[in-house]
């Protein structure tokens, strides 16, 4: 046996952290990634972020948007039944039997925000003339021990001091940071904090990320009704005869270099090196957040161009289109496409979709033609709603008209298969009684 020493090149793709990250910013949706710069902007003091002037009207355009058709909008997800405020004052009853206390704290738990905090009960202009001041905060202990850790807080300081004092006692740095230096990492004084807690720039990053570990809103179970818009990330609009389309993404904060923690740049220590990398960090944000909207700008082109009669008529006019073919369109990988349209709503002249709609398989036809999945469901839809509901078409017949009258190869199978998609019972089960 002899032993050879070789030389060999090799052409690896390595999953570096930058690259983790990158592929999920793709994936966001636009109020995922405003939540995420926001994040970054609490981690890295060179992050500084400018709010656009018309952030603030954002959701008043919303709301007239709604509030302007007597219809149900299309956005609306989901309204939750739930009432989580019964839920906790019925566990109150389980655990304080006295009338009393009972009628307490039922006067706390509804008086709690959508976020669990209890608001100033004693106000020039209000005071509860059933309790005094002094059993209200009796009532509120009892609260604070009663619901998860933080409800009853009345602010922020107080809820980050109660989950520290429940669940992390030790940490007593936590503590006094919260309770003496809150204001000052509002607005990022990190130097200034660090002066008057007598700590380095490592530790009070740590602190720092303890804190963000806490939850802010530990107690946003008790909002009683909660309904859900799908706020849309791209925008199609007909004008002068021709479709165009904008991101929805103009009230996302811009995204500037502090000049105050830049300095710190050049300086030759520990400061410094934690800046370069924060500083690393601040370019690659932009970097990545250009790219991704780069990405979903050649997509929807593609799709306002291969989609174009989906975009006059609606879903019935949906043609066959899969990922790769759009992907093959702007050179760029599959997989890409599927990530920078995964969770991403569209909105259209004819509704609001969830982008992945666009893209459909086909069926032959008997002329060569295809046709797309989603037509397809909406002809058997169409088809079954005008059926005779005393003597319904089994899947076979539904099968055999779509193969002789429309042409269209498919077969029993499929057609249960896209039943069941669509929430339709079977024959059997939508014959009603003849009278």
């Amino acid at each position: 046996m002899e032993l050879v020493l070789q030389q060999r090149q090799e052409l690896n793709l390595l999953m570096t952290m930058e690259l983790r990250q990158a592929i999920e910013l793709l994936q966001y949706t636009t109020h995922e990634l405003e939540h995420y710069i926001r994040q970054q902007e609490l981690e890295n003091p060179l992050i500084e972020l400018k709010e656009k002037e018309d952030r603030s009207n954002y959701e008043e355009r919303v709301n007239q948007r709604f509030s302007s058709t007597s219809e149900m909008p299309t956005e609306v997800v989901r309204s939750s039944g739930k009432n989580m405020r019964d839920e906790l004052y019925e566990h109150a009853k389980f655990m304080h039997k006295d009338e009393f206390t009972q009628k307490l704290l039922h006067f706390l738990i509804y008086n709690l925000d959508e976020n669990g905090y209890l608001p100033d009960l004693f106000t020039d202009t209000y005071c509860p003339s059933q309790f005094t001041e002094k059993q209200i905060e009796t009532g509120i202990h009892l609260l604070q021990h009663l619901g998860p850790i933080g409800i009853g807080a009345r602010n922020l300081r107080e809820c980050l001091l109660l989950q520290i004092s429940y669940l992390h006692p030790e940490n007593g740095r936590a503590s006094e940071l919260v309770q003496h230096h809150l204001d000052l990492v509002a607005d990022r004084k990190w130097n200034e904090i660090a002066s008057k807690m007598r700590i380095t720039m490592a530790e009070l990053k740590e602190l720092h990320n303890f804190i963000l570990s806490l939850n802010p809103r530990p107690c946003t179970f008790t909002c009683d009704h909660s309904t859900e818009f799908m706020t849309p990330d791209i925008i199609v609009e007909l004008i002068d005869d021709k479709f165009v389309f904008h991101l929805n993404d103009g009230y996302l904060p811009a995204i500037q270099l502090n000049k105050e923690y830049s300095q710190f740049l050049h300086a030759k220590n520990d400061v410094s090196k934690y800046m370069q990398t924060q500083y690393k960090n601040y370019q690659w944000l932009l970097t990545s957040i250009e790219q991704r909207r780069n990405t979903i700008i050649k997509i929807v082109t593609v799709l306002l161009d291969k989609q174009k009669n989906f975009f006059e008529s609606g879903l019935s006019s949906l043609l066959p289109l899969t990922l790769k073919e759009v992907a093959d369109e702007i050179g760029m990988h599959e997989s890409t496409v599927s990530r920078a349209t995964a969770n991403k709503v569209i909105q259209t002249p004819h509704g609001t979709y969830e982008m992945r709609t666009l893209f459909t398989s086909k069926l032959e036809t008997s002329d060569g033609d295809s046709i797309s999945q989603t037509t397809v469901k909406n002809l058997l839809v169409e088809f079954i709603a005008s059926e005779d509901k005393y003597k319904p078409y089994s899947d076979q017949k539904i099968a055999e008209y779509f193969n002789t009258k429309q042409r269209i190869s498919i077969s029993r199978r499929t057609i249960s298969k896209y039943r069941e998609e669509l929430r339709i019972p079977p024959s059997s089960k939508r014959k009603e009684i003849r009278v």
